[in-house]
Order: C-alpha cells, then structure tokens, then sequence
C-alpha cells in the first residue's frame, strides 16, 4: 500500500478521521448562518466573506493547533501559521461562498493537508447536502462512507462536463472551453468544490475552473486522485498549487487537454 515516508497506515487513518470530524464541526457553524439573511462583507479582492467563513475557520484552526500544535496552517480567511512537522494544513471554512449566501446549498467546508510538499489528506463536507467525501493517500476515497470512483465514461460526447460561471471563463480563458462545451452530452455549472466531488463520485467526468487558489484545492487533489481520476492545471501538471484547475475520470483527461489546450 502507497503511503507517505515516516508515517504510518495507522497514523494517516488517524489524521484522516481527525480531518473528517473537524470538516463535519465546521459545517455545523456554518449551517447555524445558512439561509438566515446572513450579512455580507466585500473583501479586498471583491469576493464575499461572511461571520459563517470566519467564524468556521476559527473553529478549525483551534481545533488543529490543539491536536498538532507543530503543523502549519494556511486559511482563506486568517492567512498562514508557519509549522516545524513538514505538515501543512490548508484549509477553507466555506467554499463557495456566493452560493452559500444566496442560500444554495453546494457550498464546502474544505480541509487538506499537505505532508513533505505532497497533497496527501482530502476532505470535503458539504454540510447542505448532508454529503462528506474525504480521501488520504492509499486509502482510497470515500463517500459518505462508502468507496467511491470515478467513472469510465470514454467519450467528450457521452460525458457530463461541469464548469464555473460563464464570466469567469470570458475573463481568464476566453474561448477554451468552447469546443469541449460543444462537444459534451451536457453541461452544467454546479460550481466550486460541488464539481468535483461530483467527478470522484462517477457522476460527472468533468470539472473546470479557470481560477483557483491553494486552499480551493488542496482537498481535491487527494480526492479526485484517490477515485482514480486526475487534478491537474490546465497545462496537465498534477499540482494544488496552480492558477486554475481541471479534474477528469482519467479516461477523458487526454482529450480534455487536447481541446481546452
């Protein structure tokens, strides 16, 4: 069984479970604010932020410092706490923010964690959906407590491709998805981590974004990867720590380079 250098089977079930838990007690935070008329602040880079945000990643982090105080930490909301373990815990208390405010419930509370530079631990809850998905390398990925995959659709034309807001394409990658989008069975824009959850879960084959920071996909890497799929940038390097980010069945991913190239 692969697993990381100088730690155990036992030890990466363990801060698996510990993720798990953690993720499930930051979606209870923020369903206390969803679908409430919760108040919206405009952070500097014009996306939205809310108590609910804050408020989870708080709980997070005094939840990680206790369990491992030596571990780093990086936040979408309170920035990065350097650590001493070579363990990084990257970490955003509601992806999707904008469907949460709108009260849509495919919003994330994400957690992963990066040991000796490798994304290794994944979990996504999704508190609205009553969904956790959560994956760790070598231990396969999960859904909702049972193991999942991704599927073995192998054609653009029979796929279910996701992507994220149509502005959002025309502003950072104008016309590259156009012949993927023609070429699809269907397209839907279930945005943000949703998207891909929904590819490691086989029911879609397909996700894009065209803009991603580290903590939007940490968690995803290990999931997608761990389903049997690929998460790459669009340049088809497997990394967290790309500008955009495109996650397939693996089947397609040679295709779906091809056409958004």
């Amino acid at each position: 069984m692969r697993r990381k250098v100088g730690i155990s089977v036992s030890e990466l079930q363990e801060m698996l479970d510990f993720a798990v838990e953690a993720a499930w007690q930051a979606g209870r935070v923020t369903l206390g604010h969803f679908q409430t008329g919760v108040v919206v602040e405009m952070k500097a880079d014009d996306s939205p932020v809310t108590v609910a945000d804050r408020n989870a990643e708080t709980l997070l982090r005094e939840m990680i410092k206790s369990r491992y105080p030596d571990d780093g930490i990086i936040g979408e909301e309170h920035g990065e706490e350097e650590g001493s373990s070579g363990r990084k815990w990257i970490i955003d208390p509601i992806d999707g923010t904008k469907a949460f405010v709108a009260g849509v419930p495919l919003y994330g509370n994400l957690i992963g964690v990066e040991i000796d530079g490798e994304a290794t631990i994944g979990v996504v809850n999704l508190p609205g959906l009553n969904e956790m998905t959560y994956a760790a390398k070598g231990l396969g990925c999960w859904w909702n407590g049972k193991r999942c995959q991704v599927s073995n659709t192998d054609r653009i034309e029979d796929a279910l491709v996701i992507v994220t807001e149509h502005k959002s394409f025309a502003k950072h990658k104008p016309g590259k998805v156009d012949e993927l989008i023609e070429r699809a069975r269907l397209v839907r824009g279930w945005g943000d981590c949703y998207g891909y959850v929904m590819v490691a879960t086989g029911r879609a084959d397909v996700m894009l974004d065209p803009i991603m920071a580290v903590w939007d996909s940490a968690a995803l890497q290990p999931i997608v990867e761990e389903a049997g799929g690929t998460f790459t940038d669009w340049k088809g390097s497997a990394t967290i720590w790309g500008e955009e980010a495109v996650a397939t069945n693996g089947v397609l991913f040679d295709d779906v380079m091809a056409s958004i190239g």
